[in-house]
């Protein structure tokens, strides 16, 4: 397959920086019922000429912690080169280069939380394969683990005992079926739910837009919630595991925390996932900046008259491109 410069266009216009044409269209959709013009900057097979500058325009990165599961494992390495690109070009990046740092990266994520005083699970961070058995003996059974560069629930699983990991170490060693692409293994605390469910609760404009429950309890751990990442079921009439959270509003008092951190990390579009526990923990665990939207919570949004997060995103994405353009005249 031969590479081509990326692709612009003429005008103010918002540059969609993404590695998966799948979870592309529902944004496509929104710009275009906003009439926004965008172009679409898809990795790999591209190429940056570094003697021009970039276009002149809005960038929005939608790479992903889990490219490398579906073309090529340097993927991270093509995001971080366009996005230092714009970024000493003084170009505008909605979750621009610090941010990907954060998607690819759940140590990242748990020290940003921790230190600000979140209840998060406590974790192990383990290098290579080898001190794996031996790190999660700190840990009292059931325990998970899970890669460190994620997304869609890469690398989770559940363990009973010690010994079953034993058994299993094999799977994260090199060419293991459960290796993980940056060798970085977490050994993790199973936070188990009052309910059988988890939250995740979507931020556009690093605003609260709602919250989503998760029902988990057929126990996977496959959260994604776009259409693409649809697991296919027996049943012959599944039951949709995603509905919204009517209780959870923008005035709760962790949403309004949540805030702060996106505003401190500079975070604009991100989905936060957290566990409610029996005993009253609010276990903050996961942080998607590159988030997707369940198809049917997106349609029953706009059936009850709200705005969905998608047309959120493209509200948001015209309101920059407006104030840009104004600042240029």
């Amino acid at each position: 397959m031969s590479t081509q410069l990326l692709p612009v266009t003429d005008g103010p216009a918002v540059y969609i920086i993404h590695d998966n044409p799948e979870w592309i269209a529902p944004f496509a959709q929104a710009l275009d019922r906003s009439g926004i013009p965008f172009v679409e900057w898809l990795l790999p097979e591209v190429s940056i000429d570094l003697t021009t500058e970039p276009p002149q325009g809005l960038f929005w990165s939608r790479l992903s912690a889990s490219a490398h599961t579906r073309t090529d494992p340097h993927v991270k390495d093509y995001g971080r080169a366009v996005l230092a690109w714009l970024q000493t070009a003084g170009r505008t990046v909605i979750n621009g280069a610090d941010v990907y740092e954060l998607e690819v990266s759940k140590i990242r994520q748990n020290r940003e939380l921790a230190i600000r005083d979140f209840d998060t699970p406590r974790t192990s961070a383990v290098f290579g394969s080898a001190a794996l058995s031996t790190a999660a003996r700190d840990f009292v059974p059931p325990f998970i683990t899970k890669h460190n560069q994620g997304g869609k629930g890469l690398g989770v699983r559940l363990f009973e005992s010690h010994s079953e990991l034993d058994e299993a170490a094999s799977d994260f060693a090199t060419g293991g079926a459960n290796e993980p692409i940056d060798g970085i293994t977490l050994v993790q605390e199973y936070v188990q739910p009052a309910q059988p469910f988890v939250t995740r609760a979507e931020f556009v404009g690093g605003r609260f837009h709602y919250a989503v429950r998760v029902d988990v309890s057929d126990g996977s751990f496959e959260l994604c919630p776009a259409e693409a990442c649809a697991i296919p079921s027996a049943s012959a009439a599944p039951v949709d595991p995603f509905s919204v959270r009517e209780d959870i509003t923008a005035r709760t008092p962790l949403i309004g925390r949540l805030e702060t951190l996106l505003a401190e990390l500079h975070i604009d579009i991100a989905g936060i996932e957290f566990i409610e526990t029996a005993d009253g923990r609010q276990v903050v665990y996961d942080i998607n900046t590159n988030t997707n939207y369940n198809p049917s919570v997106e349609e029953g949004e706009r059936t009850a008259g709200r705005t969905s997060a998608a047309d959120r995103i493209a509200e948001y994405l015209a309101a920059e491109v407006a104030a840009m353009s104004a600042s240029h005249t």
